[in-house]
């Protein structure tokens, strides 16, 4: 149980869900949260993380914090997404073990799933067939993620939860063209192109300063930044979009991602997921709130050999819904009120054709979904609008 005053470490607190998460704990009056920007705690360094578990000794971890990226980056910097993520991971994971953490909750993402699962795909789809090419190191680091809070479970009695949310889209989202995900790039690229037809360079300067692209900012030369978008499908009242438009895919309001998540770090322990009566039976190292003696040897493994194989214990976080790439673009359309033309370039990848996940373990640990992805397009494009508005 994680008491108002437990300390709580949000890894990622700047990101997308990471500072959905912080938001909510702190509206559910957990305020002694800590928190550290890439800049002040670099996570891939060891040395660093164990430093900060040193001084801060947290009593819960929220693992958001991840290398992340579309289909271009996923294809760029394969080496990066899978040696940055797994370091972050092992690093965080092995010094919350070390370091007592009564609970701790990873996020991972529902790209584990093997590239032709049967949809929609459940938890127990895991590790049956081969990946998606496309992303496949950042699937591989987030599957370790995931079983190693599994197997420290399983060996130590620990109480690590590990949720996979499916594609996210809210506040702080990132709009980077050269590195975000779908959704946001696809919603800055239909707003320029309508700022290039209406002439309106104020704003695309104002645009490009807050987010340059590839070092070309709002006080470049109109040239240089007309050409630097035309890299990326956006002309004048035009946008190019990768693939054909019909692959399906399932989007969550970041903000119920973060609502998801803090219910399974309030209410869900790993013996709620497969079982108190089998899991504490056989854990002499642990008790039954998950706090382990490890001066107790004999908790160690125990739950192999007297529960069989435990797999697959992560629990999907989505709405069960989905919709095409061709008609979130529609959404998008209508909520920048573009007038102009979107086009779709069938010789670029279209990643997985349908990714849709069964959400019925979460719904049976008692969460579900309250934003619409109709609803959820329109708030995002309201945030990217005031954001444009903030100064740096």
């Amino acid at each position: 149980m994680i008491e108002k005053e437990n300390k709580i470490y949000v890894a990622g607190h700047n990101g997308l869900v990471g500072s959905a998460i912080w938001n909510n704990l702190k509206a559910r009056g957990y305020n002694n949260l800590v928190g550290r920007t890439h800049k002040e705690l670099d996570l891939t360094n060891q040395a660093a993380v164990k430093e900060f578990f040193d001084k801060e000794q947290p009593d819960a971890v929220v693992l958001a914090a991840a290398f992340v990226g579309g289909i271009m980056a996923n294809s760029l910097y394969r080496a990066d997404f899978i040696m940055m993520n797994m370091k972050i991971q092992c690093n965080v994971i092995s010094e919350a073990y070390a370091h007592g953490v009564k609970k701790l909750l990873f996020l991972g993402s529902t790209c584990i799933y093997p590239k032709n699962a049967p949809q929609p795909m459940s938890e127990d789809c895991l590790l049956t067939s081969e990946l998606e090419y496309t992303n496949e190191e950042y699937a591989i680091a987030k599957i370790a993620g995931l079983k190693m809070c599994e197997s420290y479970n399983l060996q130590y009695g620990t109480n690590y939860i590990a949720v996979m949310p499916t594609n996210l889209y809210g506040p702080n989202d990132n709009f980077h063209l050269e590195n975000s995900h779908v959704m946001p790039a696809m919603m800055r690229k239909v707003y320029l192109a309508k700022l290039i037809h209406d002439n309106d360079w104020e704003a695309i300067n104002v645009d490009m300063n807050k987010r340059p692209v590839e070092g070309i900012n709002g006080k470049s030369t109109k040239e240089e930044i007309l050409d630097v978008l035309a890299k990326y499908g956006i002309g004048d009242n035009k946008v190019t979009l990768w693939g054909t438009g019909t692959p399906l895919r399932e989007f969550l309001w970041s903000e119920d991602m973060a609502d998801a998540s803090v219910h399974c770090l309030l209410n869900v322990d790993f013996k709620d997921i497969i079982g108190i009566e089998k899991y504490s039976s056989v854990h002499y190292g642990a008790s039954v709130d998950g706090a382990v003696d490890r001066n107790h040897s004999a908790g160690r493994g125990g739950a192999l050999p007297r529960l069989g194989e435990i797999r697959n214990c992560h629990i999907n976080v989505g709405t069960g819904k989905e919709l095409t790439i061709r008609q979130l673009s529609e959404l998008v359309v209508k909520a920048v009120d573009f007038k102009g033309e979107v086009l779709f370039d069938s010789s670029k990848p279209d990643g997985t054709m349908r990714k849709l996940i069964s959400v019925d373990k979460l719904h049976r640990l008692g969460w579900k979904h309250k934003v619409e992805i109709e609803d959820g397009v329109q708030k995002l494009f309201e945030w990217y609008q005031n954001d444009l508005k903030k100064q740096d």
